[in-house]
């Protein structure tokens, strides 16, 4: 089986880095960080309560991409799979190519490039720096909305929608359906800083989240998530910090407990499912026989083991990346047509030079040691009282049926399964799924 991508044959190194902060520049240097100072006067000015919002650029040393470069070029290469499918994990022939590319052609300053050329920041939560994206609509009355990536994604997995949300009339929408969006780097993730200490699961991140939005000035706001981004967009939903006026997520915490104990169990499909139901039961249970959940097993019991690995080697690091499922069908088997190699190794590259292998994993232990967050996620949908709105993609990791959604949330608005995308669905289908959250979003909106 061979990449679906041709691979760029334009040379430029690539490499890793050490450590966080040298990527940060607290003054406002740069152009991205000097516009958004001048745009954002009120961020500067927050420095003497405490609340600072300082201005961030990405900088990479060279020497740590030249690191990287060495490394991949230096790769010993284990022997091809004994089967013909990736039972046995990631299949060679596909990976090597990419990893080749990944030392030879690959760029890592046009990812860096795309990054500056954004309104980037840093500010101190909960003892913690939170790194996130910030770009205001040129529309008035734009409704804030946050939006949290997961694992193995990044703040990379939402730049496609920012334009289609900030800018929605050269888009296919209106001025009325404009956002203002927040994207920030989920703790031990990208740019945000590493937690040194246990507790930061999804309602940690979540209170992180509101005091984010506090401090952005905005009095409401609306919050989005798939992967990682539905439990903490939940927990959001479950908290109802003020201002929160309801969340939207693409991978819904729909599965019914009684269901749930069922396919934790490895039982067969309980009696008096419909057919909707019992092919997402179907699905679930067939993904957890195939192993499709086995890195997850791994990182919510030894994140700091698989951290060893995979912080050393970057070829490890690519293969344990495209252990996802849904990433790896988005890298090999998806028909998007604008899916390049580069837009892959954008977001291994920023894992390893972040080094941020084992600090991203541990969010699995924090939440079960690996037990699937939507199921766990599910135990808890009863206490949400605002408003949901779900989006189903055909690509995800199962279909959420409609009964069990409403059964889950019991103040659910919008409810509505589209014709393509898949796990990463603002990467791979950013124009649809700016309207889904237009359509999801509008009834919250304040009459202008």
């Amino acid at each position: 089986m061979t990449m679906l991508f041709k691979m760029p044959t334009s040379a430029g190194p690539e490499s890793p880095n050490r450590d966080r902060r040298r990527f940060l520049t607290t003054a406002a240097i740069g152009i991205a960080a000097a516009g958004a100072t001048s745009l954002f006067p009120s961020y500067l000015a927050s420095a003497a309560t405490g609340d600072a919002i300082r201005p961030f650029r990405v900088d990479t040393p060279e020497a740590d991409l030249l690191d990287l470069r060495r490394r991949v070029l230096a790769t010993r290469w284990p022997e091809r799979e004994t089967v013909d499918d990736q039972s046995q994990g990631i299949q060679l022939e596909k990976i090597k190519p990419l990893v080749d590319y990944w030392g030879t052609g690959y760029d890592w300053r046009k990812a860096e490039a795309k990054l500056n050329a954004l309104p980037q920041f840093i500010t101190e939560i909960d003892g913690l720096d939170i790194h996130f994206i910030h770009v205001h609509s040129k529309h008035p009355n734009a409704l804030p909305v946050i939006i949290t990536h997961g694992w193995p994604g990044s703040v990379f997995e939402n730049l496609k929608i920012i334009g289609p949300l900030t800018d929605p009339t050269a888009h296919g929408g209106g001025a009325e359906d404009a956002f203002d969006v927040v994207i920030p780097s989920m703790p031990g993730y990208g740019f945000s800083g590493k937690p040194t200490g246990t507790g930061w699961g999804p309602d940690r991140i979540a209170r992180a989240w509101a005091e984010l939005m506090k401090r952005l000035a905005y009095s409401s706001y609306v919050a989005q998530g798939g992967d990682w981004g539905s439990p903490v967009s939940g927990a959001m939903a479950r908290l109802a910090p003020q201002g929160l006026l309801g969340i939207h997520i693409n991978l819904p915490a729909v599965v019914p407990p009684e269901v749930a104990a069922v396919l934790a169990a490895g039982g067969p499909a309980p009696q008096r499912l419909s057919t909707e139901e019992r092919a997402a039961f179907d699905a679930l249970s067939a993904a957890a026989k195939m192993g499709n959940r086995s890195y997850a097993t791994m990182m919510g019991t030894r994140p700091q083991t698989i951290g060893y690995a995979i912080s050393d080697s970057p070829a490890g690091l690519a293969a344990w990346t495209l252990g996802h499922p849904g990433f790896t069908h988005w890298t090999y088997d998806s028909s998007d047509p604008e899916k390049s190699p580069d837009e892959v190794l954008d977001d291994i590259t920023l894992y390893w030079l972040t080094n941020s292998a084992a600090s991203s994993a541990r969010i699995y232990w924090e939440y079960g040691g690996g037990r699937s967050p939507v199921l766990a996620a599910g135990e808890k949908t009863s206490k949400i009282a605002l408003p949901v709105a779900i989006t189903v993609f055909p690509g995800e990791s199962y279909q959420a049926p409609e009964t069990w959604a409403r059964r889950a949330y019991r103040n659910l608005i919008y409810f509505h399964k589209v014709d393509k995308g898949g796990h990463f669905a603002a990467w791979e289908q950013p124009e649809l799924f700016s309207a889904e959250l237009r359509a999801a979003f509008r009834p919250l909106r304040r009459p202008i």
